[in-house]
């Protein structure tokens, strides 16, 4: 099961990583990203789900937690930017910049799920 949470923990950054380059490719070339984009964001979301139970079934199993940083970074701190990203987006006059709301949001997710991939692999 850790093998797997460690595994998740690689996919969830390396998509946020994804989903931030692509943002920033949009917005050099001035166009919406298309649907794959929003799908993208959806799968991260659940992914990100998908990790906070694997990760609350290893603790249940007494496998240690690495620090409590670990968990603000790979689930609190998350959850806070990916609500406020929706409130925002939800706000905006022009539907058509949420796209720009979820690119800073995903420039900052991918920086704390790296951090929390950092410390619950051991670095400093």
């Amino acid at each position: 099961m850790a093998t797997v949470h460690k595994f998740i923990g690689f996919v969830i950054v390396g998509g946020w990583g994804l989903l931030f380059l692509w943002s920033l490719f949009a917005f050099i070339i001035k166009r919406e990203p298309n649907q794959w984009f929003w799908r993208l964001i959806a799968a991260l979301q659940v992914v990100l789900i998908l990790q906070l139970g694997a990760g609350l079934t290893l603790l249940s199993l007494g496998k240690k937690l690495p620090s409590l940083l670990h968990l603000a970074y790979g689930s609190v701190f998350p959850l806070i930017v990916l609500v406020v990203a929706h409130v925002v987006a939800r706000n905006l006059d022009d539907e058509r910049d949420s796209w720009k709301v979820f690119a800073i949001a995903s420039f900052f997710l991918f920086g704390l799920t790296l951090r929390a991939l950092t410390t619950g692999l051991g670095m400093p």
